[in-house]
């Protein structure tokens, strides 16, 4: 079973991975990249695990 104690806020999840909050809005609602979040209500919630998942599957080797 997925564990949902530590959600990030939008605000935790774009200082996360290096971006804007404002960013991190535009992407969820442009759908330029599938970062997985929760939506509660009227509230948006990221999961660590899924925010490592993202990061890593934007890692170029050289």
């Amino acid at each position: 079973m997925t564990e949902y104690k530590h959600l990030l806020t939008p605000r935790d999840a774009a200082d996360y991975i290096g971006v804007t909050i404002g960013t991190l809005a535009v992407w969820r609602c442009t759908h330029r990249y599938a970062i997985p979040y929760i939506k509660v209500g009227g509230r948006i919630k990221y999961r660590k695990e899924d925010l490592d998942e993202w990061l890593n599957s934007r890692l170029k080797e050289m």
